[in-house]
């Protein structure tokens, strides 16, 4: 497992605690986050004094700026700490009116009260699409709607089977039933539509779906609410939902209440989507076309399984003679800010919060690389995490050379040797 550690931006300790796990012996199954306020990235901005604050005194007082240089080249160089927005979450929170944020799940989709616990299940979008690489792809809504329906009654369900450690626990998930419905195989879904995940129109059909899923899991939890009763701390005049909801649901939702606090949460799904045949996980963009995956034994060690991406799958079982569109892009060629641009999108309708890795490039420019967390911090989303190779971390997933670009040319065993075809989106034809 892992845990979540954070600290707030005007903590006297703030320093140390961005510097600790450069101790490899140090917080070993530790994520660790830096709280940011509105008020520091505001002061960061003007290049103003910061207090490092306590129980209301003063420690210290520096420059903004020098502190956020110190988060930024720690991330930089180590991949540790990342950035929540703190204010952002709390300002948007569906239950600001009767609760507090200050830490978040291992993860950070999951904004978590004291006792709060995370509830997660993803829609794998990758079996929505019908007609996938053609020109007749389209998104099937009905399906989805069943999906979601389905998801946030069985995860209510699951609150009711659980069992907790402790009593706090189990009466603060039965105050709010706070679950988290998200997706998984988004980027499985663009590349089966013939978009590219950097593209603008593959933003646009996400916003478009992120929109009806949100729809859909709110008139789900509204259903539940006339069914069995909306959650104990719902107050129809104070709850208003951090999602642009269609003007009937929201109210519906004053009529008869609503079961859950929260719907919508993105996970990192990186097991899951394994399980879902490799489709890619979460939000994140394809990793690679196939790539080495380290599998953790129950004996301690780690064995290495190769895997082909879903998507990719599919299109050479319907297209054995063809080799990829430029459509499949991953994670090693996609710029970050196209990472940052997706989160953006997908944040609108989430009212928790994202896991999302940016990658990046190892040779980025430092500046680049600040301007990332500032473009987040900008469009929306509560929090950003980066990951640049470096010397100090390890990982989990590897590409070889030859299978993490778009241009994938491996040989097809029926393919006349010399033969060549090409793809048409349009026509969904291959044509030698």
């Amino acid at each position: 497992g892992a845990m979540m550690g954070t600290m707030r931006c005007d903590h006297p300790d703030i320093e140390d605690f961005i510097e600790v796990k450069r101790d490899k012996t140090k917080f070993r199954m530790f994520n660790l986050s830096v709280l940011i306020t509105d008020a520091f990235m505001e002061a960061v901005k003007t290049d103003s004094m910061w207090a490092l604050v306590f129980n209301g005194q003063v420690y210290k007082t520096i420059r903004a700026t020098d502190l956020w240089e110190k988060i930024m080249f720690s991330t930089y160089t180590f991949a540790d700490p990342g950035c929540l927005f703190i204010d952002q979450i709390n300002i948007r929170n569906n239950l600001k009116y009767c609760e507090l944020i200050s830490a978040t799940n291992p993860c950070a989709e999951v904004p978590l009260p004291p006792y709060g616990a995370c509830l997660l299940g993803s829609v794998n979008l990758a079996l929505i699409v019908e007609n996938p690489f053609t020109d007749k792809a389209k998104i099937n809504q009905d399906k989805l709607r069943h999906i979601v329906t389905v998801g946030v009654r069985l995860l209510d369900n699951v609150m009711e089977v659980s069992k907790y450690p402790l009593k706090e626990q189990y009466d603060e998930a039965q105050a709010k039933r706070r679950i988290g419905i998200g997706v998984t195989g988004l980027a499985d879904m663009l590349t089966m539509m013939s978009l590219k995940y950097s593209s603008e129109e593959g933003r646009i059909l996400v916003d478009q779906v992120m929109a009806k899923l949100a729809e859909y899991a709110y008139m789900a939890s509204v259903g539940l609410a006339i069914e069995k009763g909306p959650f104990p701390l719902f107050d129809a005049e104070q709850f208003v939902p951090d999602v642009p909801l269609p003007s009937y649901v929201l109210d519906m939702i004053r009529i008869h209440g609503i079961r859950n606090s929260h719907l919508l949460s993105i996970a990192p799904t990186g097991t899951i989507s394994l399980y879902a045949n490799n489709v890619s996980s979460g939000i994140e963009p394809i990793f690679a076309i196939s790539y080495e995956r380290k599998i953790l034994e129950d004996t301690g060690t780690y064995r290495e399984e190769e895997v082909e991406d879903y998507a990719v799958h599919l299109f050479r079982k319907m297209f054995p003679n063809c080799t990829l569109p430029d459509t499949f892009e991953t994670a090693q060629t996609l710029k970050p800010r196209d990472h940052i641009l997706m989160q953006a999108v997908v944040q609108k309708y989430v009212d928790q919060s994202i896991s999302k890795t940016v990658n990046c490039p190892k040779d980025i420019s430092y500046d680049d690389f600040k301007d990332l967390y500032r473009l987040a911090y900008d469009l929306g989303c509560k929090g950003c995490t980066t990951y640049r190779p470096n010397e100090y971390t390890g990982a989990i997933l590897s590409a070889s050379d030859e299978s993490t670009g778009v241009d994938d040319t491996r040989p097809v065993d029926d393919v006349p040797e010399g033969a060549a075809c090409t793809y048409d989106a349009t026509t969904g034809r291959c044509d030698q």
